[in-house]
């Protein structure tokens, strides 16, 4: 039975954790749809959605919805084939619906193979860059849009070229408000007597310090006043009208135009797979170990985008960037994305002029933190301790966010992990040398519980290595399945190779429906019945024992 879940029982906490997120949505929901060529308030729209809808229906407990800057080059380039916003809208709702079917379907089981440690490289990736991409806007170069997490940006620069610019391009008062930031959020984790104000959330502290330093700037004439470019920049509708023209409607002529079905097969697919990653990082963060059914967070995924797209909004997914700064703030439930949420529609609403003086660097210095924390050097050792088979695969995939991004990333390192696997089921757990043996000795091949296709490359070498005249027992006791792939070769070396070798071959506890039996080289054999109990090797084990046969009747 599904326990019910009181989402009020942390409020408090939740409440602080969802107006932090707030705060970071805010610049980034914009900063996407911005780069995305797409009218500034449909990323607040996708955030809003991701925030309440997605984030109540949603089981994640940490996860926050919103536009993604995963999804950037795919908007831009589909606006621009497609021909309007509009038309764009109606892939948006074409996905949503492909995304509702997958969750049904419960595709989202694939998260269930998705390596832990290519998941932990994933975030300790995402936290350089989103470390290094927040270094320029804490200094007063904006060049580059707010949540950028492409190794190459739009503005032609990359992660690290952009930061030999910013040296042309130092705002003293954007350094100032960074570093008074940085303390403020610091000593909210480190002075007793601030540890204890949980209600009053650092980086609320920070936004109204960095907004009250500027406006100070301001009125004093000061050369440290930092300009409006530098600020958040929120459109601000004065009529009515203006006020019902942010929201739009898809074009359902345009259902007929197979680029749509493209576009929308595209968003759904990367949609899903970005979104599932984040709900396995999120559970990884998760400090009470609380798991995510990824099905039914495809299906909220879904419902998101197609309200989405109804009201006018980018597509969204479940994003690393607001998800690690809600586990960092202290979230405790899903409600901290649903708070998110509802600060995004009344803060655009009600306070948009006051929320276009919060200064870009102030929001740099939150997400500096976060960046650190993900990429924190403790995770590397950790993983180097594991050994190479850990290791390798985190720092591929870590290097290869950095370098290129998440879904390429991501793809390299559970390649890296497939043929760790591949390579580990052709590690046979012996020595084997043709010159150890002589004639007589009996070869033991102990299958393991299950041997799969994967194993066959480990079986085949053992077979082709078996000296002539020798004796071989292939036993299949302890067994549970054997691929026909196995079997077949067996069969082969059995019926082929071993008369050719003089090789006497002894199969012990094969079912009948393998249709094996034992025909040559033995007298008073007797097969085994299959065994269901057996819990002993992963591998092939090869065992030599000397005049086994001559002492068996």
């Amino acid at each position: 039975m599904t326990k019910k879940i009181n989402l009020f029982a942390n409020f408090r906490s939740d409440f602080a954790s969802g107006l932090v997120v707030f705060l970071v949505a805010l610049p980034l929901c914009l900063g996407i749809a911005l780069a995305s060529g797409a009218p500034l308030f449909s990323g607040i729209i996708s955030g809003v959605i991701g925030g309440i809808v997605v984030g109540y229906l949603s089981k994640s407990h940490l996860s926050v919805s919103g536009p993604a800057a995963g999804l950037t080059a795919i908007v831009l380039v589909a606006i621009t084939d497609l021909g309007s916003f509009n038309s764009f809208l109606l892939a948006v709702l074409i996905a949503g619906i492909i995304q509702l079917t997958l969750g049904f379907i419960k595709a989202g089981s694939i998260s269930n193979y998705f390596p832990t440690n290519v998941i932990e490289g994933m975030l300790a990736g995402i936290g350089v860059i989103i470390f290094l991409k927040q270094i320029p806007h804490a200094i007063g170069y904006d060049n580059d849009f707010e949540g950028d997490e492409s190794f190459l940006q739009t503005d032609g620069q990359n992660t690290f070229s952009e930061l030999f610019s910013v040296f042309n391009h130092i705002q003293l008062g954007s350094v100032l408000i960074t570093l008074v930031s940085l303390a403020i959020l610091i000593a909210w984790t480190k002075v007793d007597f601030l540890k204890k104000l949980k209600l009053v959330p650092a980086a609320l502290i920070a936004v109204i310090v960095g907004i009250l330093l500027n406006e100070f700037f301001i009125q004093s004439g000061s050369s440290l006043a930092i300009a409006s470019e530098h600020l958040v920049s929120l459109p601000v509708p004065k009529t009515f009208e203006e006020l019902k023209n942010i929201f739009v409607t898809p074009d359902f002529s345009a259902i007929t135009n197979s680029k749509v079905w493209i576009v929308a097969i595209t968003i759904a697919v990367v949609a899903s797979i970005e979104t599932l990653l984040c709900i396995e990082a999120a559970d990884r963060m998760d400090e009470q170990k609380r798991y995510t059914d990824t099905n039914l967070e495809l299906k909220a995924q879904g419902v998101g985008n197609i309200l989405s797209s109804l009201l006018g909004g980018l597509p969204m997914t479940s994003v690393v960037v607001r998800t690690s700064a809600n586990n960092n703030a202290g979230a405790k439930s899903k409600m901290s994305a649903i708070i998110h949420g509802i600060l995004l529609l009344v803060s655009v609403m009600a306070i948009p002029t006051l929320l276009n003086k919060i200064p870009l660097a102030t929001l740099a210095a939150i997400l500096l933190l976060i960046g650190y924390k993900l990429a924190n050097p403790k995770i590397i050792k950790h993983f180097w301790s594991k050994g190479k088979y850990q290791f390798v695969p985190f720092i591929a995939t870590f290097v290869a966010v950095v370098f290129t991004d998440l879904l390429k990333g991501v793809a390299l390192g559970i390649i890296i992990s497939i043929i760790f696997v591949l390579k580990g089921n052709m590690v046979r757990a012996y020595s084997f040398r043709k010159e150890e043996y002589e004639d007589g000795d009996i070869i033991h091949i102990d299958l393991a519980q299950e041997v799969s296709f994967l194993n066959k490359a480990a079986i085949k070498t053992t077979l082709n290595e078996i000296p002539s005249n020798s004796k071989l027992v292939i036993n299949a006791t302890d067994t549970v399945y054997i691929a026909h792939d196995v079997l077949d070769l067996i069969k082969e070396f059995k019926k082929i190779k071993a008369r050719d070798a003089n090789i006497k071959v002894k199969l012990v506890g094969f079912e009948k429906a393998y249709n094996l039996v034992n025909t040559e080289g033995f007298k008073n054999t007797v097969t085994f019945e299959h065994k269901y109990d057996a819990m002993k090797r992963k591998n092939v084990i090869v065992d030599v024992k000397d005049n086994e046969f001559d002492n068996k009747n």
